[in-house]
């Protein structure tokens, strides 16, 4: 059988056996299209039906979780882990609380973990879980009754050495501290079960900070690979949560202006450059609506419908937010306003039509699976911290960042440019995750 049709053939598999999973089918169309090459130079691939296997995950973990809630009305959600990938270390990945959560997201964002993950160059592999669960208008209490239901039935398949969840979206501090107040209650251990931890027991330093730096991070170095920097550029971030935030203030430090950020509702922009201290305010304390921006800054504007935020002229756009939030109209715009980067700071915000133009018209086009793996990249470094019961310094868990965005930058640029794809970092990032992967998992066999 050719490549091609190979490739096709494990696709209508995914099809078949995952039917209404759009994001994942998404994710995997845009996995297998990038690895033609590869498994034309590397038949072995293909013989050891590496492709069938890496679709399919190792194990999926669906559960009921039943909780009270502050009027003793019992709630009940669904809640779900994915251990996709395990031939580059434990499964390690996020937790999402969000109303859209089901089991095609939970699907999508493991399978991108496994590629995710292999770029860090750390012992990973890939996983993710989550649930329908909303924390938005719920008060701390019962957020703690739902996350040690959740933790009641998660506990039995994860552990240090088996399967390291962190957080996501609507997964923070709060949230990781009574899930594993919970993991420690039930299994009696005091272990690195989980990161994302607070400082004072277990935590990183930059962990808070790793997605939105890393991401500042890659697009960096191409920035210097092109003999260009931040210095002087505009740009804007879209969402304003950790990632957004955090992506800002590295633009910021860098000598870049971020002129526009945007909520589920809608997006600001201030021509003198956000002020992030009134963004931190709002979201992080307040917890309100980005909209309230402008009641503290006259001089900027908000506009209703977060996807308008890419009508704003800039020079690099990170697209922070979530799935498929910059589409094909939106690259247009950014394309005719004459932007030069985009780098994806979420979990597949641009849609594969968008993504596809931007590289035809040579708009350099980060993929999240290599500028967002940052924050994995740290949980990664919280792990090793755990496994020394010691905790290094803002300053080393930084450069130690720093140096791993910028070997991922390094080597996806170079997988693109071996297999002919100069300059498609989508390709680049692809390849380089996978072969790792892939030769892993031949050398142990079929398992």
């Amino acid at each position: 059988m050719s490549t091609n049709k190979t490739v096709e053939s494990v696709y209508e598999l995914v099809l078949k056996r995952n039917p209404g999973e759009k994001e994942f089918h998404q994710a995997v169309r845009e996995v297998l299209d990038s690895l033609v090459p590869v498994l034309e130079e590397n038949p072995a691939y293909a013989d050891a039906r590496i492709l069938e296997r890496i679709v399919e995950p190792e194990r999926v973990l669906m559960f009921r979780v039943p909780w009270l809630d502050d009027s003793g009305k019992v709630q009940v959600n669904r809640g779900f882990r994915v251990q996709f990938n395990s031939a580059l270390g434990p499964y390690k990945g996020g937790i999402r609380f969000h109303p859209s959560v089901y089991l095609g997201i939970i699907k999508f964002l493991g399978f991108e973990q496994i590629f995710k993950n292999s770029l860090t160059g750390l012992m990973m592999g890939g996983g993710k879980g989550g649930s329908d669960f909303d924390p938005k208008g719920k008060s701390d209490n019962e957020v703690m009754k739902f996350c040690q239901s959740f933790m009641t039935e998660l506990c039995k398949h994860i552990g240090a050495d088996t399967d390291v969840p962190a957080g996501d979206i609507g997964v923070g501090g709060r949230e990781i501290g009574f899930m594993f107040g919970q993991y420690k209650r039930l299994r009696n251990e005091f272990t690195g079960v989980l990161t994302g931890k607070k400082l004072n027991w277990g935590g990183s330093l930059v962990r808070t900070e790793a997605t939105g730096y890393g991401l500042v991070y890659i697009v960096d170095e191409h920035l210097k690979a092109i003999g260009k920097s931040f210095e002087g550029k505009t740009v804007t971030v879209s969402g304003s949560g950790n990632v957004a935030i955090y992506a800002t203030e590295k633009v910021q430090q860098l000598g870049g202006k971020v002129v526009a950020m945007s909520d589920s509702n809608g997006y600001i922009y201030d021509p003198q450059g956000i002020k992030l201290d009134a963004v931190k305010q709002i979201k992080e304390v307040e917890r309100k609506r980005i909209k309230e921006y402008t009641s503290i800054h006259k001089g900027a504007k908000y506009s209703e419908g977060c996807n308008g935020i890419w009508n704003v002229k800039c020079d690099i756009a990170l697209p922070s937010a979530t799935q498929n939030e910059l589409d094909i109209e939106g690259a247009k715009t950014l394309i005719k306003n004459g932007c030069i980067c985009v780098a994806e700071g979420a979990n597949m915000p641009t849609t594969p039509d968008a993504a596809d133009l931007f590289v035809e018209s040579k708009v350099a086009f980060l993929p999240g699976k290599a500028a967002n793996a940052g924050g994995v990249a740290v949980s990664g470094l919280e792990m090793a911290q755990n496994s020394q019961r010691y905790a290094w310094t803002f300053e080393r868990a930084d450069a130690e960042l720093k140096n791993i965005m910028v070997t991922i930058y390094k080597n996806i640029n170079k997988a693109a440019e071996k297999y002919g794809k100069k300059g498609n970092f989508i390709v680049g990032a692809n390849i380089a995750g996978f072969v790792k992967v892939a030769d892993s998992m031949l050398d142990q066999g079929v398992v």
